[in-house]
């Protein structure tokens, strides 16, 4: 081993950090805590006896290709899938717009990879989802937070008067995470209104899209651009299943030729047999009952987590009303910070995410993000009580 392993460290390296979520949730698993940290689907809702079906239907039909090496952009059935859901949409879309990836996680770190350059500077909201700034941190960007839509021409431009002109703009359009807000028709085009002034791509960060609980789906900012200059990101993990890692990117077609050459050197290909599992769980027609089944119960946790903030919380918390998605966010009085409601929180056997990881910034010291989606409606309730008096606590100190 070298003596000096940090010295030989590249710079990348030493700009990652180990995800606040994840070593949160070795506290959120400890027995007795309710968790509101993790981003989890319900395991209860995982089509297990579909699967189980599947599962044997491919070994038998296609197992010399299921169990095989596969194509870089994907299985040609699921892509072709995919492709003809964003088409009923409305989207004109081709097989070669669209490439499956090891979950979204992936897509984010392969546009990194491919367009920012050491001290490039990429525009986010305020809040943003903590593991892309990550991503954009680990290829040494810098980041420029804005906290609204009407922010950010002014943004931009005093970016470029700066001589750092952003590569792109990140956005997280519907049920955002973690604020859980959705952006209306018309910060999307004001979004896209600036992407087109000054020529700028923009990343939509689309895994919650089909969780909408009520409310009018807006059209994707994708479909709204019509110029190519928008990348698109999907993932089977929170509308299907979260431990098969497949995602898809839909781009222009050189932008996804470039980030299949970039895959190639990290995985070649993402797992096939997962690709081939769930293709055949959309053929088969099980792909629409069993999101449905999960949208109704998400709804209902979500009324029931609403609720219980309606009778628990003390004057003074503010809390987002989303529409769908898997988060809201919860705002303390300006006077408090939510790190020092953690320990607090702890002691009364619940958990959740300091809202300041998911700004780039260093801002949202009072905000915190809450999952509803994992623990059953009982234990969100019980859960918002404990948290309720965690913060009454605080506000006593």
């Amino acid at each position: 081993m070298v003596h000096n392993i940090d010295a030989v460290f590249s710079n990348s390296a030493h700009r990652m950090h180990r995800s606040a979520i994840r070593e949160l949730l070795k506290v959120a698993n400890l027995p007795d805590i309710i968790s509101f940290a993790g981003g989890f689907p319900a395991p209860d809702l995982f089509p297990v006896e579909e699967l189980k079906e599947v599962v044997a239907e491919v070994l038998e039909k296609e197992s010399a290709r299921a169990l095989q090496y596969g194509e870089t952009a994907g299985d040609p059935r699921l892509r072709e899938i995919l492709v003809e859901r964003y088409r009923r949409d409305g989207l004109q879309v081709d097989i070669k717009n669209l490439m499956i990836t090891t979950a979204s996680q992936q897509c984010i770190d392969l546009v990194s990879k491919i367009f920012i350059n050491p001290g490039d500077t990429v525009v986010c909201g305020l809040p943003s989802y903590l593991a892309a700034l990550q991503s954009f941190a680990a290829y040494q960007a810098q980041m420029a937070g804005i906290r609204h839509e009407t922010q950010l021409d002014e943004t931009v431009r005093r970016l470029i008067d700066e001589g750092r002109k952003p590569k792109f703009i990140y956005t997280i359009p519907d049920f955002q995470n973690p604020s859980g807000t959705t952006m209306s028709i018309v910060e999307r085009q004001t979004v896209l209104d600036v992407a087109h002034r000054y020529d700028i791509l923009v990343i939509e960060d689309s895994p919650y899209r089909e969780l909408r609980f009520d409310g009018k789906a807006q059209p994707t900012m994708f479909e709204m651009d019509g110029t190519g200059q928008v990348i698109l990101v999907g993932t089977f993990s929170k509308i299907f299943v979260p431990g098969f890692r497949l995602g898809w990117m839909l781009a222009d077609e050189r932008i996804i030729d470039k980030c299949e050459t970039a895959k190639q050197a990290m995985d070649l290909c993402s797992p096939v047999f997962d690709q081939k599992i769930t293709a055949c769980f959309f053929d088969k027609g099980y792909f629409e009952p069993n999101l449905q089944k999960i949208i109704a119960a998400y709804r209902e946790k979500r009324d029931g987590m609403l609720a219980a903030f309606e009778k628990y919380m003390p004057d003074g918390v503010r809390w987002t009303r989303p529409e769908g998605g898997l988060f809201l966010f919860l705002t303390l009085p300006e006077t408090l910070n939510a790190k020092d409601l953690f320990d607090i929180a702890i002691r009364e056997n619940v958990t959740f995410v300091l809202g300041e990881f998911f700004h780039c910034d260093g801002s949202g010291q009072n905000t915190m993000r809450l999952n509803f989606s994992y623990m059953s409606k009982e234990k969100n309730e019980e859960g918002v009580r404990r948290l309720a008096a965690a913060i009454r606590q605080l506000m006593e100190n």
